[in-house]
């Protein structure tokens, strides 16, 4: 049986930790790129977009079995919200990246513990766009009535790819009016119209990442903010030596099970060369307990984030399954039985460059010496 709902979620809760890799990079270490870097180029391609699509239409086929699996998107939701409460600023056009049914729209309108935090937050938003490759994901929860956060919220529902982001529909949504087809369209006409881009666990799955930042950074105004968490660094570490290890004693060789992930560094400087400023990165470990192997992979089924890498093995044998749970017990078993599966969360920042924003001194324009100012004082 999977452990999910409001029990995961406390486990989840419970079992949290911070680790303390912080990486914060200024604005004047990075690389200054044109408007024009964000055009496409060749990329390799290691994720099927075609099968992660599917998997996401399949797992919103349940809406009540999908939801039950929403408590890691739900909590880091509302982390990401926290750290909205922290800028204060009016988000007047709010860009949500891969949406999903709407957790981060979700999160902005659950009461808070201060419930002024509450209205201060929902009184800086303004205009909502969701996003997502999935249709019967993004319209999930579209319903008034049993979600009142869609009467809530100035909401308005796009479908796209997030690897093409720059669609007709999405510019007619930014400017709020109706698509018309016989209109001429440029990718251009997306620069400077965002004030405030979010991405709530969802660009780990993009092929072009470097390409994404920089049409984020693009289409934000001047002094816009980037805000996103995604899945990355080690996480289901357990699960991914589980399989490699039980597929090498059977087989001799080990599969793409599970796809690659940026880790802090890689997702730093990415942030950089793409051209943002002021940027800050941290992690959390996201640790939840399952009662089996089984239970982890049909959550994460239920999630749609089974494997989508191009080469992955189309299937998993029983004696494969067999092997990877005794391997993953004997390894990683908790003392209640428990086997635990540990998701690594970065959490990003960054800001379009602006001439508001903070610069250093020129060298040498110090009034003070450092070696004064150090000296204790004997008064």
């Amino acid at each position: 049986m999977s452990l999910t709902g409001n029990l995961a979620k406390s486990l989840a809760k419970n079992k949290l930790s911070l680790s303390k890799n912080i990486l914060r990079i200024p604005w004047f270490a990075r690389h200054q790129f044109s408007s024009s870097s964000w055009q496409k180029v060749n990329v390799m391609q290691v994720f099927n977009r075609q099968v992660k699509q599917k998997q996401r239409d399949r797992a919103a086929l349940n809406p009540d079995s999908s939801r039950t699996v929403d408590y890691i998107r739900d909590e880091i939701a509302d982390r990401l919200v926290e750290r909205f409460l922290l800028i204060a600023r009016h988000h007047n056009v709010l860009l949500d990246i891969g949406s999903g049914p709407g957790n981060i729209e979700r999160a902005l309108c659950n009461p808070r513990e201060n419930p002024a935090d509450t209205e201060v937050l929902q009184s800086r938003i303004g205009r909502v766009i969701m996003t997502e490759m999935s249709h019967g994901m993004l319209y999930r929860d579209a319903d008034p009535v049993e979600f009142p956060f869609n009467n809530q919220l100035d909401l308005t529902r796009v479908q796209l790819d997030e690897e093409n982001l720059f669609t007709r529909d999405l510019l007619a949504a930014i400017r709020g009016t109706q698509y018309n087809p016989g209109l001429p369209f440029s990718e251009y006409e997306f620069e400077n119209t965002v004030d405030t881009v979010v991405s709530n666990l969802s660009i780990h799955w993009v092929n072009d990442l470097p390409g994404l930042l920089s049409r984020v950074k693009y289409a934000l105004k001047p002094d816009g903010l980037f805000i996103a968490s995604m899945i990355g660094g080690d996480s289901l570490f357990e699960l991914r030596t589980a399989l490699q290890i039980a597929e090498m004693k059977l087989y001799g060789r080990a599969g793409p099970r599970l796809s690659p992930l940026a880790d802090i560094r890689d997702m730093g400087s990415l942030l950089q060369n793409a051209g943002f400023n002021m940027i800050t990165i941290d992690v959390d470990d996201l640790i939840v307990g399952f009662p089996d192997m089984m239970a982890l992979m049909k959550d994460l089924r239920d999630m749609g984030e089974s494997n989508a890498v191009l080469n992955r093995p189309h299937y998993l044998p029983r004696q494969l399954i067999a092997e990877a749970e005794t391997v993953y017990r004997q390894m990683h078993a908790s003392d209640d039985g428990s086997l635990p599966a540990t998701f690594r969360i970065l959490y990003m920042i960054g800001w379009k460059p602006s001439e508001n924003h903070p610069r250093p001194l020129e060298r040498g324009s110090a009034e003070i010496s450092l070696k004064d100012a150090l000296k204790p004082n004997l008064d």
